[in-house]
């Protein structure tokens, strides 16, 4: 049995279909079948049942492709931490949410260049579940997002909790009603809530908030971006909380307020593979609290392992 093996395995069991999953690993269909049958042969059990449709997995085939995509994922992360510990790839992949675009991650990126001069710095937005899957894939080396899904290949650090803040239009009644804001005050307002899609997400930590405090929003608007929300809460179709960098992305149609609870956050999340302890990672971590320091800006302290 070999690799390829397991990613000719795994793309049929995704695909469910021998000629999408051909399709999928650029290849002709019989080859792929033969390879199908050589590997239930190599191992004497049946991984697929051939006469249902949709294909799909026998038990047998379900605990195959558990350990197959792990196994597949321990590998292409070996590939990448061996590549950059030898320096055969002096390179970075970075993905990010595209909400940590209104806080410190430009300037961090921008540092962590001039630091490093010599290293090929490359940036993905994606959410968070992507990024989770693509350090497993070696695609990329470090992750910038806002929620923390439990998987033992990936290790999270909480860098710091960003205030939630309300974002309504300009001379809304809201606005001037006091000081700060309870969810409690929102409730009758239709809530405008990003990303849409892929979930979980930032909205998700949005309706949290809310149902944890036993509260209901009227009408919920889902958007797909940050930006759109903004836009629509300028044109008085509601109102968005959003992370309180948002502050910097000034707007003439569009007012903040303070929210009166500080458990309401929303962190910001570096996420790396567990076993990744490459000196341009230290480095990076080392350079963001640094920064933090010299910006007077309240953060996490990392942890002792």
């Amino acid at each position: 049995m070999e690799l390829r093996h397991l990613r000719y395995f795994v793309a049929v069991a995704e695909e469910r279909n021998f000629t999408r999953a051909a399709e999928r690993l650029h290849i002709a269909q019989p080859p792929l079948s033969r390879q199908i049958q050589q590997l239930e042969e190599d191992l004497g059990v049946q991984l697929f049942e051939r006469h249902s449709r949709p294909l799909k997995l026998t038990d047998t085939g379900r605990y195959f492709y558990t350990h197959a995509l792990q196994l597949l994922a321990q590998t292409a992360e070996l590939q990448a931490m061996t590549k950059r510990v030898g320096k055969i790839e002096h390179k970075m992949s970075v993905g990010f949410v595209g909400s940590t675009l209104y806080g410190m991650l430009p300037r961090i990126i921008r540092r962590f260049r001039q630091m490093h001069a010599d290293l090929e710095l490359s940036l993905h937005e994606m959410s968070t579940m992507d990024q989770i899957k693509a350090l497993k894939e070696g695609r990329i080396d470090v992750g910038f997002g806002r929620i923390r899904p439990e998987d033992p290949s990936v290790r999270r650090v909480v860098l710091r909790e960003e205030r939630m803040i309300v974002a309504l239009p300009v001379g809304h009644p809201l606005a001037d009603a006091k000081p700060a804001l309870a969810l409690h005050d929102l409730v009758g307002e239709p809530l405008i809530i990003f990303p849409k899609a892929p979930r979980p997400s930032y909205a998700d930590q949005v309706l949290a908030a809310f149902h944890d405090r036993a509260l209901k929003p009227r009408r919920l608007h889902e958007v797909r971006e940050l930006q759109i929300a903004l836009g629509l809460v300028a044109m008085g179709e509601g109102i968005s909380v959003v992370p309180s960098s948002v502050y910097g992305l000034k707007r003439g149609d569009v007012t903040y307020k303070e929210l009166d609870d500080p458990k309401l956050v929303s962190p910001i999340i570096m996420s790396t593979r567990m076993l990744d302890e490459s000196a341009d990672l230290r480095s990076l971590r080392d350079m963001i609290y640094q920064l933090y320091e010299d910006e007077g800006m309240a953060y996490l302290p990392p942890q002792k392992e």
